[in-house]
């Protein structure tokens, strides 16, 4: 994981998750990963955004049943309307509470306009706390 890296999704992982072999369904694993980059495109703008490529997905060791799974984001690239955002998928381990990355992936992400059409982020983190102020007190 990298230092500039946020948590975007933690999920546990229910039966209703598994395949036919007793691990976790990759299907599910690629819907958290989608959700994660949408929620690390919303950073750079409050508007539409929508998934433009999977670019690589590298699944690296299988999920359980009862793993903990972090989605860990961080934009890797800005364009004028779109972001590409690096998924790092951490599992902790229900059997041990050890920690292991279990998925990689990048995908583009493309703000919309109300029309329909790619449009220009304003890449102002509408979720950063404004700096603090005295408010004129002057204490």
């Amino acid at each position: 994981m990298h230092d500039d890296s946020k948590i975007a999704l933690r999920v546990l992982m229910m039966p209703s998750d598994t395949n036919h072999e007793g691990t976790i369904f990759g299907g599910v694993i690629l819907s958290h990963i989608d959700q994660a980059a949408y929620v690390e495109a919303r950073h750079h703008g409050v508007h539409r955004w929508v998934t433009a490529a999977v670019d690589r997905v590298d699944f690296l060791q299988p999920v359980f049943m009862g793993d903990i799974v972090s989605y860990w984001t961080r934009t890797t690239r800005k364009g004028t309307s779109s972001v590409t955002v690096n998924v790092e998928v951490m599992a902790q381990r229900h059997a041990t509470g050890h920690s292991c990355k279990v998925t990689t992936a990048e995908l583009v992400m493309v703000a919309m306009g109300p029309e329909g059409r790619p449009r220009p982020y304003s890449d102002v983190d509408p979720f950063e706390e404004p700096p603090a102020t005295d408010g004129g007190a002057g204490r």
